[in-house]
This record gives structure tokens, sequence and C-alpha cells, in this order.
């Protein structure tokens, strides 16, 4: 088992950047793929970026390419989502995810992973 806890949400104007963390624990001497995926009042979850087990592997969804970044640092456990650009369409929480490794694949879809945080809130708004 490996935990989740996100951190970094928050206000911000549009155009405005956020990073957000994801830290893990429990397990995670093994390797895993992650992702975040984010959600919306009244809309459907979107999975929005990927990265896999070595970090030189990434996706990212077309409403969010060019804009956000997602990374990971192996020795702290942690990964990363710089969103730069920000629009108020991109309000909604912000849910970090796990899944273990296969091979250098980084799942694209929200079914493909195992684990989940609690989510953090990121509101853009003037």
């Amino acid at each position: 088992q490996v935990q989740l806890v996100e951190s970094g949400g928050g206000l911000v104007q549009p155009g405005g950047s956020l990073r957000l963390s994801c830290e893990a624990s429990g397990r995670t001497g093994e390797p895993y793929a992650m992702g975040w995926s984010r959600q919306a009042p009244g809309k459907e979850r979107e999975f929005v970026a990927a990265i896999n087990r070595f970090g030189d592997g990434t996706y990212y969804a077309n409403s969010v390419k060019g804009r956000f970044t997602i990374s990971r640092d192996g020795a702290k456990n942690t990964m990363y989502l710089q969103m730069n650009s920000l629009k108020p369409e991109d309000t909604a929480v912000y849910y970090c995810a796990g899944v273990r490794a296969r091979g250098d694949y980084a799942p694209r879809t929200s079914p493909e992973y195992d684990y989940w945080g609690q989510g953090t809130q990121v509101t853009v708004s003037s």
C-alpha cells in the first residue's frame, strides 16, 4: 500500500501559476507510475497528466498541454504539477494517483490507477 497526500492548492488569478505537490508514503520502495486527475463541480473527472516510473515519459491532456508540467523527485517520494497560464476552467479539485509500474508505461486514464490522494482545491478567479 502507498498513501498519497496532495498540497499546494489555493486561489489564483487568471494567468497565474500554482505548483501542486503529491507526497507518497508507505511502500515507496516499489516502482510506481503517477498521475493527476481533476474534477470540477458538475463535470466528469478528467485525467490531465501522467509520468512514468523513471520520470522520462509523460502524458498531458489536450486541455493542459503546453501550460502544465508534471515531474517527480524520487529522493523525496514526491510528484509535482506546475500549472502556468491558469484559466477559470482549470478550477477543480485535483487528485494525485499512483499505480504499480509496468515497464516505462504511464497510464492515461483514472481507472488504471489504484491509489488516490484526498484532493486539493484549485480555484482560478479574479
